[in-house]
C-alpha cells in the first residue's frame, strides 16, 4: 500500500515536470482573435526603456526565454498599462503611448493584441496572440506611464522580478469587531484581516507576537502596537458562543408565550459586540495559520508565513482570529490630550512632499537642517524615519533627489539600519566631505500613513483630465441627508487648492481657479462653503477656516472654486551666501531713476524729491534663484496677458516675483523694495541640464528644473530704497513668490534673512540663510548674533 502510494506521488511529480515541457516546445497557432495564452511563465522580468522620459515612464519591455522583447502596440489599453505598471512596482497606469513614442525596441516582440481586463495578477494572464507571435515591427512599440507612487515593499528599481503566486499577501486590513469603532477615523483596532480571491480571510492568533503585531500597524500608518485587551475579546466570544446555544435551544423548543412583564430589551454594548463577533466567526476563514515576523519587516507579506489548506475553518484551535491595537501619530490621534502627549523627533523632518507622509528626508545636526545622502538608502532606514516621525513602515526609499534637492550640508552617509531603531541618529552612517555626496542624490521616503477617508467628502469635476475641475464638497444637511454643494470661489487660492490636491490624493496644486464657468458640467448649483482659509497643511478642506454661513458675493456656479493639479511642482529657493558676498550701498542720481520711479521701486519720498536733482540710498545685491524641484517654474498667466513696459523693454509675466524688506528686530517694516518679474529664464544651468526659457524676441519665461535666474546688483530695481532708514540693527528679507501666485512643492524655503548693521554710512550683512534652515532655537536667537564686516561702497 505503502509502495503504490510512492509511486503515485512518482507519476504525478513526472507529469508536472514533462506537461510544461511539451507546453515550452510549442509554437501557438496564429489565432483571429486572441485568447489566453497557453503559456504561463512562472517568472518574468520588466523593464522601462526609451528617450526621452521620467523614471515612471517609457517603452515596456520583457524578459522572457533569456531574451528582453517589447510588447506591439495592437489593442493596447490602459487596463494593459494598469497590469504592467503594477509588475514595475507603480500603484497603477496614468496613460500609455503607441507607435515607439520612447524609441524602436530591438529584438523580439513577444506580445502582440494584448487585451486585459484589469483584474489579472500578470500580463501572461491577459487574452493575445501567445508568447512570440506577431505581425507588428519595432515602429509599433507600446509604452506605459506610471503613477510616480510605489506599492508597498518595492524597491526603487528599473528591472522587476515577477514571481505570480496564489498564496501570496498582498493587501491588509484592520476589521473593526466593536460596531463604534467602524465610525472613527483611523481605525487603530480590529481583526487582521488579508485580501483572498475576491473576499478577506483571517489569521489564526497562535503563536501570534508583539512583533507580528508591530508590521501591521506599520502598515496601516501608526508607529507603535500597544497591547490588545485579550480578555475583552474572550469574554466576546463567550458570549457569542452562549448565543449560538440559545439560539440552538430556542430552534429546537416549542413556541410558547412571551408574558410581557418578564421579557426584556437585549443590553446593548458588549451583547451587541458578542453578535458581531458571533457573526464574524460564522464567516471566518483562516487563511494563514502562523506568522513568524521579526518586527523589522514592511510588509506582513515579507515576514515568514504558513497557508493553510482544505478545511481552513477548523485549522485554528478555538477559532480566534489575530486582532491587531495600534497607537496613531500626533497628527492623527483622535483627542488633543493624546496629540500632546505624543510627540514626534524635532530633529527629522520630510520636505517637498505633495502629502503628508512622504519627502526630502532632513536631519538637525547642532542647529542647522541637512540632508540624507541617498548611498545605500534602504527600506529599513527609511521605516525607522517614518516612524520616528509618527508615521507607519516605510513603502517606498526612495533615491535620486526624487522629492527635489535640499540645500546647504549633506549630514549623513551610507545610513545603514537593523530596523529596531528609535531614531536614525541611532544607525550607523558616515560622515561625508564634499566630495561623497551632491544634493542630486538626496534621500526621500513614502510612509504608510493612516486611512482616513477623507477623499470620500470631496470631488473635481468638469475638467479634461481627472487632475482638474470644479471643487465640489459633500454637504450635510441637519436632516441628515447628504448632498453635493459648489464652494465660493472668492479668495479662493493656491493654499486652499493645495489642500484639495492632497485631499484626493493628486499630487500638488497647479493653480486655484476662482471662475470655473468652463467646467459647467455638473447639476450641482448650490454654495455650501465661503470665505474659505487654508495655510496649506490641512488634511482636508473641512480644518481650514471658512465663513460659518455661506457669505459669497458672487454665488453662482460660473464663480465658483476650481483646481488644477499636478504629479509634479517646482520648487524656487534664494542663494543666501551670494547675497551676503554682494550686498553694498549705493548713492544714485535721481535722473537716472525715472524708470524705477514708474515702475514703483522708490519708497513713497522720493516723489517729494526734487526731481532730478539729489540722490536716494539704495542697498543693493545680487539674486540667483535656483529651480531645485522636479517641475519648471512657469508664470501663470499666459504670454497674451504679459504688460510691455517700454522704459525697460521688457515684458512683465507677473504682477510681483519677489518681496525685497528692511525690518526691525521686532519684525515692523522699515523699508521695502519689491519689484515685479520683469524676465523669468534660464541665466545658467547644472551640467547636463539645457536651458529652456530665454526672454528675447519675446520668448517663453519660466526657470527649468537645474538652472537658475540671475538679478545682478546692478539691475533697475534689484534694490532696497533706504534713504529714511535710520542707523541700527536691522533684518534683510527677500521673499520669492510672495503671494503663492504659482504653486511650489515647498514654500517654506521661499524666505531669505540676514542680518543687518547700518551706521549711516556703511552695512554689514551676515548669517544669510534660507528661511527653514535653522532650527526653532537657533531662529529665536537670529537676531543677536555679532555683525561681520562685508562688501561695503560708500
Amino acid at each position: 500500500m505503502e509502495l503504490s502510494h510512492w509511486l503515485q506521488h512518482i507519476v504525478v511529480l513526472l507529469l508536472n515536470v514533462w506537461i510544461p515541457s511539451c507546453f515550452a516546445q510549442t509554437t501557438p497557432p496564429v489565432r483571429s482573435s486572441p485568447t489566453t495564452t497557453s503559456q504561463t511563465p512562472e517568472s518574468l522580468k520588466f523593464r522601462l526603456s526609451g528617450f526621452p522620459r521620467k523614471h515612471n515612464e517609457g517603452r515596456i519591455e520583457v524578459f522572457f526565454e533569456g531574451e528582453w522583447g517589447t510588447i506591439c502596440d495592437d489593442d493596447f489599453s490602459l487596463a494593459n498599462a494598469h497590469i504592467l505598471c503594477h509588475h514595475l512596482g507603480f500603484v497603477s497606469a496614468t496613460g500609455w503611448t503607441h507607435s515607439a513614442k520612447y524609441g524602436k525596441g530591438t529584438g523580439k516582440i513577444w506580445l502582440d493584441n494584448v487585451q486585459c481586463s484589469g483584474s489579472e495578477r500578470s500580463i501572461s494572464m491577459c487574452k493575445s496572440r501567445g508568447w512570440g507571435n506577431s505581425d507588428c515591427t519595432h515602429d509599433e512599440d507600446a509604452g506605459v506611464i506610471c503613477k510616480d507612487e510605489r506599492l508597498p515593499g518595492y524597491m526603487d528599481s528599473n528591472v522587476i522580478e515577477v514571481q505570480v503566486d496564489e498564496n501570496k499577501v498582498e493587501e491588509v486590513r484592520l476589521h473593526p469587531v466593536v460596531t463604534m469603532a467602524t465610525k472613527r477615523m483611523p481605525i487603530t483596532e480590529g481583526v487582521v484581516e488579508v485580501k483572498y480571491k475576491d473576499g478577506w480571510a483571517q489569521i489564526c492568533d497562535n503563536e501570534w507576537t508583539p512583533k507580528n503585531s508591530h508590521v501591521v500597524c506599520g502598515m496601516m500608518g501608526f508607529p507603535h502596537e500597544r497591547k490588545v485587551n485579550k480578555n475583552f475579546y474572550k469574554h466576546l466570544r463567550k458570549r457569542s458562543a452562549e448565543s449560538k446555544v440559545k439560539v440552538t435551544a430556542a430552534r429546537q423548543e416549542p413556541k410558547a408565550k412571551v408574558n410581557p412583564k418578564t421579557s426584556s430589551k437585549p443590553k446593548p454594548g458588549k451583547s451587541a459586540a458578542a453578535k458581531r463577533l458571533y457573526a464574524e466567526r460564522q464567516k471566518n476563514h483562516f487563511l494563514v495559520h502562523s506568522v513568524a515576523c521579526l518586527g523589522t519587516e514592511v510588509h506582513l507579506g515579507a515576514c515568514p508565513l504558513e497557508f493553510n489548506f482544505g478545511n481552513a475553518t477548523k485549522s485554528c484551535p478555538g477559532g480566534m482570529p489575530a486582532v491587531v491595537s495600534c497607537i496613531p501619530g500626533p497628527l492623527y490621534a483622535q483627542n488633543s490630550a493624546m496629540r500632546r502627549k505624543l510627540k514626534i523627533a524635532p530633529s527629522m523632518r520630510l520636505k517637498g512632499g505633495a502629502k503628508h507622509g512622504e519627502g526630502r528626508v532632513e536631519v538637525l545636526k547642532g542647529s542647522e537642517w541637512g540632508t540624507v545622502c541617498d548611498d545605500r538608502w534602504n527600506l529599513l532606514s527609511a521605516s525607522v524615519v517614518c516612524r520616528e516621525l509618527g508615521f507607519g513602515s516605510a513603502k517606498e526609499a526612495l533615491t535620486g533627489a526624487r522629492m527635489g534637492q535640499g540645500l546647504g550640508s549633506i549630514h549623513m552617509n551610507e545610513v545603514k539600519c537593523t530596523g529596531h531603531e528609535r531614531s536614525l541618529w541611532n544607525c550607523h552612517y558616515k560622515n561625508i566631505s564634499a566630495e561623497d555626496c551632491k544634493h542630486t542624490e538626496d534621500a526621500s521616503v513614502r510612509c504608510n500613513v493612516p486611512y482616513m477617508g477623507y477623499e470620500k467628502t470631496v470631488r473635481i469635476l468638469g475638467g479634461r483630465s481627472r487632475y482638474e475641475g470644479r471643487v465640489e464638497v459633500l454637504h450635510v444637511e441637519t436632516n441628515g441627508t447628504l448632498h453635493w454643494g459648489l464652494i465660493c470661489g472668492e479668495g479662493w487660492g493656491t493654499e486652499e487648492a493645495m489642500v484639495v490636491c492632497r485631499q484626493l490624493g493628486l499630487g500638488y496644486a497647479n493653480h486655484g481657479l476662482q471662475e470655473t464657468w468652463y467646467w459647467d458640467s455638473s447639476n450641482v448649483t448650490a454654495m455650501v462653503m465661503s470665505g474659505v482659509k487654508c495655510t496649506g497643511e490641512e488634511l482636508s478642506l473641512s480644518q481650514c477656516q471658512h465663513h460659518k454661513t455661506v457669505n459669497c458675493q458672487k454665488a453662482t456656479a460660473r464663480f465658483s472654486a476650481g483646481v488644477i493639479c499636478s504629479e509634479t511642482a517646482s520648487d524656487l529657493v534664494l542663494n543666501a551666501p551670494l547675497v551676503q558676498q554682494t550686498a553694498y550701498i549705493e548713492d544714485r542720481p535721481l535722473h537716472m531713476l525715472y524708470c524705477a520711479a514708474e515702475e514703483d521701486c522708490l519708497s513713497k519720498s522720493a516723489a517729494k524729491a526734487n526731481w532730478p536733482y539729489g540722490h536716494r540710498r539704495l542697498l543693493r545685491f545680487s539674486s540667483q534663484i535656483h529651480n531645485i524641484g522636479r517641475a519648471d517654474f512657469r508664470p501663470k498667466a499666459g504670454r497674451h496677458s504679459w504688460v510691455w513696459h517700454a522704459c525697460h523693454g521688457h515684458y512683465h509675466s507677473m504682477d510681483i516675483f519677489t518681496h525685497y524688506d528692511l525690518l526691525s528686530a521686532n519684525g515692523t517694516k522699515v523699508a521695502e523694495g519689491h519689484k515685479a518679474s520683469f524676465c523669468l529664464e534660464d541665466t545658467e544651468c547644472e551640467e547636463g541640464v539645457s536651458k529652456r526659457y530665454e526672454c528675447a524676441n519675446f520668448g517663453e519665461q519660466g526657470i527649468t528644473v537645474g538652472c537658475w535666474d540671475l538679478y545682478r546688483h546692478d539691475i533697475d530695481c534689484q534694490w532696497i530704497d533706504i534713504t529714511d532708514v535710520k542707523p541700527g540693527n536691522y533684518i534683510l528679507q527677500v521673499v520669492i513668490n510672495p503671494n503663492y501666485e504659482v504653486s511650489e512643492s515647498d514654500f517654506t524655503n521661499n524666505a531669505m534673512k540676514c542680518n543687518l548693521k547700518y551706521d549711516g554710512h556703511r552695512i554689514w550683512v551676515h548669517n544669510c540663510h534660507t528661511g527653514d534652515a535653522f532650527s526653532e532655537e537657533a531662529e529665536r536667537r537670529f537676531e543677536k548674533y555679532p555683525g561681520q564686516l562685508n562688501n561695503q561702497i560708500s
